[in-house]
């Protein structure tokens, strides 16, 4: 059976150390004890790792990229079709240009065919309108089937 491929945006892998989260920072706890296992097929990318290198917070920064360092994953690089698909996600109203790097997290999702992306950003990425504006893109220029999901989803 194929196994699951899921995209770690960065407030997902965040809540591995958010202190004022108990609920998500179990949650993401739990869910990578999973990831250790090899339960799932893990996605990053470039604008993950940019952005937990600019975490202020050193003692923090330091222990995600430790928590990156404890599984098998992917790095999806830059590529002309990722920017592409961001710019698609702008131009069909899922988000804003003000969101530019949630825009990337969703065409690093889609270029590497995650069946999900976990994330945290509830303000942006988990919620309705932009769960079914990303799957109708996804089916227009036939990506597959994806949700946006928090960690307690893949439990």
């Amino acid at each position: 059976m194929k196994k699951i491929k899921i995209y770690l945006e960065t407030s997902a892998i965040s809540n591995l150390y958010q202190l004022n989260k108990p609920k998500e920072m179990a949650d993401m706890k739990a869910l990578w004890e999973l990831l250790k296992q090899g339960e799932y097929n893990v996605v990053i990318s470039q604008t993950v790792i940019k952005e937990l290198s600019d975490t202020k917070d050193v003692k923090k920064r330091e222990l995600l990229f430790d928590y990156l360092d404890q599984i098998d994953l992917d790095t999806a690089e830059i590529s002309e079709e990722m920017l592409k698909v961001a710019q698609l996600v702008i131009q069909q109203g899922i988000l804003t240009e003000n969101n530019y790097n949630d825009c990337e997290h969703i065409a690093y999702a889609l270029i590497t065919n995650c069946d999900c992306i976990v994330s945290y950003n509830f303000r942006h990425l988990v919620k309705i309108r932009t769960i079914t504006g990303v799957q109708k893109l996804a089916n227009l220029h036939g990506y597959g089937i994806i949700n946006i999901v928090g960690a307690d989803y893949l439990l």
